[in-house]
């Protein structure tokens, strides 16, 4: 959700440029059953196009529902608390982005999160600009007890989350605090808040969620929560093993929703996938998909054309083959 300033009449549209960073870990072999895992779940959202619903901000939802759809699944959206959780039951799994706040959000998120804690539905938390105005400080905090199944956000919003969730024992790190929605802080700084969120999410996934099995062929894995940390280099984690999944691109930052929708498609995968894996084939598939968008387009407006377009056409087997390190 970037703002970006104008180009001067006459200017030249450079496409952004990063300098390439270094990536820590080794390399997951071509034959780990974690790639295995990671491309079932992409082959069962197309053959099975599960619904994920959405109580996202109404400034990108638009993109969420369409990005859904283009992953192979199926969009739902409300703001209606018993409605979302009349539609949960049908739903695979969940998101909610608490970007753009309204004044009924406050009571109806509290009652949406309660609400999945009590049926045993997997969800998705996108904590956008965590740390901005008391009214979505209190949200967030108030979903300690009823956290989600995981957690996506920007280096500045996980560790924001952390510090409010009191889960580092006054040992983290300080944020440098939200720039409205951007991050201004490095990936790797949010690494152990991240480790500390899942280990708190995985210790209250609901019994319905921590006994879902899922028949990918390489045996059942136990659940257990997840971040996904995005960034030049994303970082994923469920509190025990940290992945690390180079690539993308930077025309990501010039459109407006990247990451809701990132958010809803991880629901998606969520769906049908324990959370490490949800977490993971998400990120990979946009990495890929950008990195396709980027070659075939001429600025935002086109890339986010295109984007969609390698969303529906990127393969399972591009998914599961993109680089994983892993870090430990």
């Amino acid at each position: 959700m970037s703002a970006v300033s104008p180009h001067p009449s006459g200017a030249s549209h450079p496409r952004p440029q990063t300098d390439p960073i270094p990536a820590v870990g080794e390399a997951v072999a071509a034959d780990d059953p974690l790639r295995a895992r990671i491309a079932a779940a992409v082959r069962r959202v197309r053959e099975q196009t599960p619904l994920a619903q959405s109580f996202t901000n109404f400034v990108t939802m638009n993109l969420v529902a369409n990005a859904q759809l283009a992953a192979g699944g199926t969009a739902a959206m409300s703001f209606i608390p018993d409605d979302v959780l009349a539609t949960a039951a049908m739903a695979g799994a969940n998101y909610v982005n608490v970007g753009t706040l309204m004044p009924f959000h406050r009571e109806a998120l509290a009652d949406i999160a309660a609400g999945f804690a009590r049926q045993g539905r997997p969800w998705v938390l996108d904590p956008v600009a965590a740390g901005i105005g008391r009214t979505r400080t209190a949200i967030l905090t108030a979903m300690r007890e009823v956290p989600p199944t995981i957690v996506r956000g920007n280096a500045s919003e996980i560790l924001a989350l952390d510090a409010m969730w009191g889960l580092s024992g006054g040992e983290a790190p300080a944020a440098n605090g939200p720039a409205g929605v951007e991050s201004m802080d490095e990936v790797d700084a949010a690494e152990a808040a991240a480790r500390r969120i899942a280990r708190h999410l995985s210790a209250h996934l609901p019994q319905k969620v921590a006994g879902r099995v899922f028949d990918d062929g390489t045996g059942p894995s136990p659940a257990r929560g997840a971040v996904a940390v995005s960034g030049p280099i994303d970082l994923v984690t469920d509190g025990e093993t940290t992945y690390r999944l180079p690539g993308g691109s930077a025309m990501m930052t010039k459109i407006t929703g990247a990451g809701c929708s990132l958010g809803g498609v991880t629901a998606t995968y969520l769906a049908v996938a324990d959370p490490l894996v949800a977490a993971l084939a998400a990120s990979l598939l946009y990495d890929r998909a950008a990195e396709t968008a980027e070659a075939a387009s001429h600025g935002p407006g086109s890339f986010q054309v295109a984007f969609l377009d390698a969303l529906w056409d990127t393969t399972a087997d591009q998914v599961a083959a993109s680089p994983i390190l892993r870090a430990g």
